[in-house]
């Protein structure tokens, strides 16, 4: 169960407010076919939203990534992504991409915009975890400040003007208070709290809600007022094992069962991940494989 104060404060929400429900969508490979195949395959399961990662379209510079026709084709709406590691350049080309995006497509795409994410784990990526991880490039919260100001000069005037901004981090990063700054400048907090990870607990499947909510609740004490959105959670249906975390489908219906229909019920904006990663390991796909993939879920999806 969660906690009474966060009950009370989404009882208090206007009742027209609907909580968004998707998942995580990645870039390479994909065109607009494939992205309106997985995208009408998620609203089949119920799931009308998606979460992108950059706005460049795979292969080119700063063409508009092809998710955004096939989110207006399929009436899917977006979190936005512009990825914030790769240097003042590369922003640049997302900056880019979302400008050509606005002026091509109009209210059309805008009017589907639920939050633009600068961002995505990019400070979790240079703490002493993330560098022990080997998970890649990151910069730290000066960047992303400033960055989230460029992108708000970007939309003004425009059709996007006033969609919320904000960045996605994981919860131990937002309950620095180190991170103070980032997120006095942030509309949103994306959480990414992953039970199965924390390897330094006891995360069988029997402690993973009361994990993911302490994680939860963790960020949502530091957010200073600010919504807090799940932007990546799932437990993997197969792989090898992670301390006490056993991979199956299982375990993965378990912590659905209790942590996204928690979620979805509180009416908290949630991506989860994944629809499908077939071929990956640990895999937290909740289909199997196929293109289009399948709408016949691994596990059970209601709640």
């Amino acid at each position: 169960m969660r906690t009474s104060q966060i009950l009370a404060f989404v009882a208090a929400l206007p009742s027209t407010l609907a909580a968004y429900k998707g998942f995580n969508y990645g870039s390479t490979g994909n065109d607009q076919s494939a992205f309106e195949g997985q995208f009408n395959s998620a609203k089949a399961l119920g799931f009308t939203s998606a979460r992108l990662y950059t706005m460049i379209q795979d292969g080119t510079t700063n063409s508009p990534i092809s998710a955004i026709p096939a989110a207006i084709d399929t009436g899917t709406t977006l979190l936005l992504g512009l990825w914030a590691s790769a240097g003042d350049a590369d922003f640049a080309n997302e900056l880019a991409a979302l400008n050509a995006a606005i002026t091509q497509y109009g209210t059309a795409f805008t009017d589907l915009i639920a939050g633009i994410s600068v961002g995505s784990e990019d400070i979790y990526r240079i703490t002493p975890i993330g560098i022990e991880n080997n998970s890649g490039a990151g910069v730290g919260p000066a960047t992303i400040i400033n960055y989230i100001n460029q992108v708000r000069s970007a939309i003004a005037g425009t059709s996007a003007a006033g969609k919320p901004v904000g960045h996605v981090d994981t919860y131990n990063v937002w309950a620095n208070s180190s991170q103070n700054a980032l997120i006095g400048a942030c509309d949103f907090l994306g959480v990414d709290a992953y039970p199965w990870y924390e390897t330094t607990k006891a995360n069988s499947i029997d402690n993973a809600n009361a994990t993911f909510w302490g994680d939860y609740d963790d960020t949502t004490a530091a957010a200073q007022g600010k919504p807090v959105w799940i932007t990546e959670t799932g437990w993997p249906v197969s792989g090898a094992n992670s301390n006490e975390a056993v991979a199956s489908v299982q375990n993965a219906q378990t912590y659905y069962d209790a942590v996204g229909c928690t979620a979805f019920g509180e009416g908290i904006n949630t991506w989860w991940y994944t629809l499908q990663d077939s071929g990956s390991s640990p895999s937290f796909g909740v289909v199997g494989a196929g293109s289009p993939p399948p709408t016949t879920p691994l596990y059970s999806l209601s709640c």
